[in-house]
């Protein structure tokens, strides 16, 4: 293991493993984990400050605490800021789709909104048997602009609609079947590092660069094309809705929502 300069307030941990062949991303922040704007410029520090570096194989990105993370915060998608905080988030999940190695991602508990979001940015997804995965925006009143870009290519048009429109989170095992996550174990960690042990360790750094960017080149492509379509959509449309802004007041204040329908 070889510490990097992480500062002591910042809400990521970040070292190299495996004799510095694998690249560890920590959300530290529990319980919730909250992807907010620290978060999202401390990840978006982390990987461009390790891009390209010699030896680094691939990177593996998990949580402290028993949740990935609650999601994006909620205070960040008001109409006044919400702007700001999605242009960062889609940067960053843009920087992971084209980051140069294997992302490898471990969840556990709660994996929702924004976090969820943020583990699709890596290639494989592994689960701990109580992880739980969903897009919960729609119940806010607001959709998920990422998710609705990267869902549909990893478990299908109809799966990932179920998952938008109704709101609903599924378990490991479901994800699983969904074609969600890689795996499902007890320790997401281990298996994630067992993974990299037994497929990733052993292969030629700059040969899995070039892998990576054949295999997500097209996909990039796709994404960085619709995400910038569906964040003007959110930003011009939904959120010049009075239901949009309804929603997230509701959350913040921890009452029910009074739907208007427009």
């Amino acid at each position: 293991m070889t510490a990097t300069s992480t500062p002591n307030d910042s809400p990521l941990k970040v070292w190299l493993d495996r004799d510095g062949a694998l690249l560890r991303l920590r959300l530290s922040r529990p319980k919730a984990n909250i992807v907010d704007a620290a978060m999202i410029a401390a990840l978006q520090a982390a990987f461009d400050a390790h891009r390209g570096k010699t030896g680094i194989v691939a990177a593996l990105l998990d949580a402290e605490g028993p949740h990935f993370s609650f999601g994006a915060s909620v205070e960040e998608h008001l109409a006044e800021r919400c702007a700001g905080m999605l242009a960062s988030l889609h940067a960053l999940l843009l920087s992971m789709i084209e980051w140069p190695q294997p992302i490898l991602v471990a969840v556990k508990g709660q994996c929702l909104g924004g976090g969820l979001e943020l583990a699709m940015g890596g290639s494989q997804i592994f689960a701990a048997s109580d992880a739980k995965l969903g897009q919960p925006e729609i119940q806010l009143g607001v959709f998920a602009p990422a998710a609705s870009c990267l869902l549909p290519p990893r478990i299908g048009q109809a799966a990932a609609e179920d998952l938008l429109f109704s709101g609903r989170a599924v378990g490991a095992d479901e994800a699983l079947r969904l074609g969600l996550v890689t795996s499902v174990t007890p320790d997401a960690e281990a298996a994630a590092l067992a993974y990299f042990d037994q497929h990733l360790a052993g292969k030629s750094a700059s040969s899995l660069a070039c892998a990576v960017t054949a295999a997500r080149g097209g996909y990039l492509l796709r994404v960085r094309r619709r995400i910038a379509e569906v964040e003007q959509l959110y930003l011009e449309r939904l959120m010049r809705t009075r239901d949009a802004n309804e929603g997230l007041a509701a959350f913040i204040a921890k009452r029910p929502p009074k739907w208007e329908h427009q």
